[in-house]
């Protein structure tokens, strides 16, 4: 039950001494990723639920057929980059020489082109580059120094094009799409998922690998989220190979076309536009907002709440800010709750921002994101208060002025709450020991104020839903 005397405290703003204001900011949010195009725990739902790939795919990308490709092309993807040396074995041959797979060779620049050595560090051969190596057939090459979780050399099928660029070296995996399919499909979904939902990844990352061009003419695809997660022949298992081979040369298409098939992990329930998510690019009719029933498998369909304090807001958005940092405003949202355009509020101005901004700068999961800013400070009247009428529209319910006067005199903790909704309940908690308990409630006033009479002299934070303010001592 609430104190009476002291919820009167919430409409009551006497003369205060000055004090130091904190502000304390908590962010809450859902989903994981971009938000366009397949969620891939959404996928991973639908199949639980006896759903088919086709329809999973129907489903995130509105108005697309599969359709099938003619032919198996050539994928590039970025092994390494910014290297002096590059380490491989297994390879047939390098151009026009001839390799031992047992060796481990090493290519680094030398003069106008690239050196080829062998273990004992004998050249074995120049070239200006780049340099295509081989593998024998149905054979893989290992290429020394990469990072795949849990190994240190990784095993790629097709070929390397070693090349320089700048002063140092690049590898390229050139191979199959069939074979580069396996190489991602348990890159991005794990491979104990049912069928339909691996099926669903491997047409998704199959059309994915044929419509987008991250390198120009020297690559396709990254290796990592970039792109797609790819880890070569340490991706393949039977599971995996078994949904690239069921769905072999299927795509997904719009209007007879193969289109570019985003996805990502978690949606939180919704996916969204793609000019919602990738401000400023051109809407598509495929890569439309769909509701996503199926999405709370994931252990991020919520998150947070993520809490921060002045200085850390201050050095993460620095870049946002002007002056001292009071709140985030959100400007627009997009068919999902997904922060579209916001502003930065400092003590000096404001700054317009994107969701993709604030996402970056407190590297959050998703766009799909709540700011709450709670301003406190603690406050006691310069002189003892005397007896007076309650003010028009107070929410106190006729309480005496004796009472109002002694509600007034006692110490207080005000300060504001943004966004914050008029006449919502706010709680003042009151350490005691190590734990917080409430000491008394009152109701949030126009345009996110609070004044709130405490019991006594501690220290005290208010509690407005998830959002926690800053440490307060009073008296």
């Amino acid at each position: 039950m609430r104190t009476l005397v002291l919820a009167l405290g919430a409409a009551l703003l006497l003369a205060a001494a000055p004090a130091q204001a904190a502000t304390k900011l908590t962010i809450t949010g859902a989903g994981f990723g971009h938000g366009i195009g397949m969620s891939q725990y959404g996928a991973y739902g639908y199949a639980l639920h006896l759903q088919s790939y086709s329809s999973i795919l129907g489903h995130y990308y509105t108005g697309t057929a599969l359709g099938q490709l003619q032919s198996n092309p050539e994928v590039k993807v970025l092994l390494q980059g910014g290297k002096k040396s590059i380490a491989f074995s297994g390879a047939l041959n390098a151009g026009d020489t001839s390799l031992d797979p047992a060796t481990t060779y090493t290519v680094k620049r030398g003069g106008d082109g690239l050196i080829l050595r062998d273990d004992s560090h004998k050249a074995v051969g120049t070239t200006p580059g780049p340099l295509r190596i081989d593998a024998p057939v149905n054979q893989a090459l290992k290429l020394m120094g990469m990072s795949v979780p849990g190994v240190r050399d990784g095993l790629y099928r097709g070929s390397l094009i070693i090349s320089a660029s700048g002063s140092s070296l690049i590898a390229v995996n050139a191979l199959d799409l069939e074979d580069y399919v396996r190489g991602v499909v348990s890159g991005e979904s794990p491979s104990g998922w049912p069928p339909e939902a691996l099926k669903a990844q491997a047409v998704a990352a199959r059309t994915y690998a044929i419509t987008t061009h991250a390198g120009g003419a020297t690559f396709d695809q990254y290796a990592d989220t970039r792109s797609q997660v790819y880890r070569g022949v340490a991706a393949e298992t039977p599971n995996t190979d078994a949904a690239v081979s069921a769905t072999n040369g299927q795509v997904v298409t719009y209007g007879g076309q193969p289109v570019t098939t985003y996805f990502f992990s978690t949606s939180g329930g919704e996916t969204e536009d793609i000019e919602n998510s990738f401000v400023g690019s051109q809407p598509q009719p495929w890569l439309k907002a769909v509701d996503d029933p199926f999405d709370n498998v994931s252990p991020k369909h919520r998150w947070g709440p993520l809490r921060y304090t002045a200085k850390q807001v201050q050095s993460k958005l620095r870049r946002f800010l002007k002056g001292k940092f009071k709140s985030i405003k959100v400007l627009q949202r997009g068919v999902s709750p997904r922060v579209v355009h916001a502003q930065v509020i400092g003590t000096r101005g404001r700054v317009d921002v994107t969701g993709p901004q604030l996402r970056s700068a407190f590297s959050l999961n998703d766009t799909w994101a709540f700011f709450t800013s709670v301003t406190s400070k603690s406050s006691k009247p310069k002189k003892k208060a005397k007896p007076t009428p309650a003010p028009a529209g107070d929410p106190s319910g006729g309480v005496s002025p004796v009472a109002r006067a002694a509600a007034a005199a006692a110490p207080r903790i005000e300060g504001t709450i943004a966004p914050a909704r008029t006449g919502r309940w706010l709680s003042v908690q009151r350490l005691d020991g190590r734990k917080w308990v409430t000491a008394t409630d009152a109701r949030v006033l126009r345009g996110g104020r609070y004044s709130v009479a405490v019991p006594g002299p501690g220290v005290y934070r208010v509690v407005y839903g998830k959002a926690v303010g800053p440490d307060v001592r009073v008296g």
